[in-house]
């Protein structure tokens, strides 16, 4: 037999591929139930795998701490899980190890997410430990004096943390004594007035099913679930207690310098922002978008300017941090210390830079990213909790999530121009600098960017707390 060669085309290497359309993100239908206590749940249902996720959301967070007992909601989460109903901490871990579960519990500004994680065959013994814990916790003084020296000590810490140091006198800028400019952790003395009663109190006050919202993500429907939720949180009861009122938050309107200084450090910390927007802004995915080309993916301008282009830094990035009222723009790197003046001019550039018109392919570029990488946030049944929690704590529609990738798609360059102008001002920019005073606070004020102010680490954090017997 003769064998004729067949000549194939070869592939265009010239160029790299482009990157294709984007993958489609059709979730299942979002699904509503209510309990007979009043508390709201809300189900996707995924049945590739036997596991279950259960989001318990309540609107309690650091917002509503009380003057003089920062750290509250958090330190009530925390101690959550450090026994419940009739076990003490150490047989409340020993059942949830036994059943192969996850539980935890942690507070952010406006709620509290209490998560348990579990094999479906588990589901009805997690449950019980769940109801324990967000309707029975112990809150017993010894564990609550271990839970504060663990607090304390990482406070401590924090004095060596200069990324930490940077982000907490950066909020306490922008914000002054609102609560957005608290640490979430609160302070030694805070931490130190902190008794049983506290914590019993918020508690009381605020996890209560009229509060609460109850997400389910797994292999389980909502004939299933309803009746176990009913068993476990049915019956639960509360009086609702109207939180005490965040007030606004105005736009600082000057520029400011903040050096917080670190004697011998190698590298400068550089934190620059201001005031940003608020979640349900009818401008976030403009932002989302123009973020996205300022200091997003590892492509961005900041990151391609600072570490690509001139070595000052590993990594550089900027964020908006989208809250219910508006939340920080903050564009941040650690740079040696040695070019940290060098630095800053870079980043004043590309601040300035992102004002002007953003070129198509910059553009398409940035929300193929975007668009591409969306559906990876729902991977798992966690990963899909933490979503619907936005839902929830948003009010946001429950297409909210399919219509997410056309809605970037949908940004144009003028609507980038248009946020950008209007939330990247650089008149009115707060800069912080955690490094070495005595080797760059001559070049950095020689650039003229605010008048300089100077603290210690112990005007950031106050004096270093004392831990028990003196350790």
């Amino acid at each position: 037999m003769l064998l004729v060669p067949v000549l194939r085309a070869q592939p265009d290497r010239s160029a790299p591929p482009g990157a294709g359309p984007p993958p489609a993100l059709r979730l299942p239908p979002i699904q509503h139930y209510s309990l007979s206590s009043g508390t709201k749940v809300v189900l996707l249902e995924r049945h590739s795998v036997p596991i279950v996720q259960i989001n318990l959301l309540v609107r309690a967070g650091t917002s509503m701490d009380p003057a003089g007992k920062g750290g509250l909601a958090s330190i009530t989460a925390a101690m959550l899980t450090e026994g419940a109903g009739p076990r003490g901490a150490l047989e409340f871990a020993d059942a949830v190890d036994y059943l192969g579960a996850q539980v935890a519990a942690s507070a952010r500004l406006y709620t509290t997410t209490v998560a348990l994680h579990t094999p479906l065959s588990k589901l009805d013994s997690g449950l019980v430990l769940l109801a324990d814990l967000v309707r029975r916790p112990k809150f017993l003084a010894g564990e609550l004096a271990r839970v504060r020296t663990e607090r304390l000590t990482t406070i401590l810490q924090m004095r060596d943390d200069p990324d930490i140091l940077a982000s907490l006198i950066f909020r306490r800028t922008l914000y002054g004594e609102h609560p957005y400019g608290a640490p979430s952790l609160g302070n030694a003395a805070s931490l130190a007035s902190m008794t049983v009663d506290d914590l019993r109190g918020f508690h009381g006050a605020y996890f209560i099913p009229a509060n609460t919202t109850i997400i389910v993500v797994g292999d389980i429907t909502g004939g299933e679930i309803m009746p176990k939720l009913e068993r476990a949180f049915g019956e639960w009861n509360g009086n609702p207690v109207s939180p005490p009122p965040v007030p606004p938050v105005p736009q600082k309107r000057e520029k400011t310098l903040v050096f917080v200084d670190k004697p011998g450090s190698a590298q400068s910390v550089i934190t620059i922002g201001r005031i940003g927007a608020a979640r349900l802004t009818d401008d976030y995915y403009a932002i989302v978008v123009m973020n996205a080309l300022l200091g997003g993916p590892f492509t961005s301008r900041l990151n391609m300017n600072l570490r690509e282009a001139h070595g000052y830094s590993y990594g550089a990035r900027s964020e908006f941090d989208f809250l219910p009222l508006p939340g920080p723009f903050v564009a941040t790197a650690s740079v040696q210390t040695d070019v940290t003046d060098k630095a800053l001019t870079e980043f004043v550039n590309e601040l300035r830079g992102i004002l002007k018109p953003v070129p198509d392919a910059d553009l398409d570029r940035v929300k193929n990213y975007l668009a591409l990488g969306y559906p990876g946030e729902f991977q798992s049944v966690a990963q899909i909790a933490s979503q619907l929690e936005e839902l929830a704590i948003y009010g946001l529609p429950d297409d909210y999530f399919n219509g997410y990738i056309g809605r970037i798609r949908a940004i144009t360059q003028s609507d980038v121009e248009r946020v950008a102008r209007k939330y990247i001002n650089t008149d009115d920019l707060v800069f912080i600098i955690v490094g070495d005073r005595k080797e760059i606070a001559e070049r950095v004020t020689a650039l003229n960017l605010a008048p300089a102010k100077f603290l210690s680490v112990e005007d950031v954090l106050g004096p270093a707390p004392v831990l028990e017997g003196g350790k």
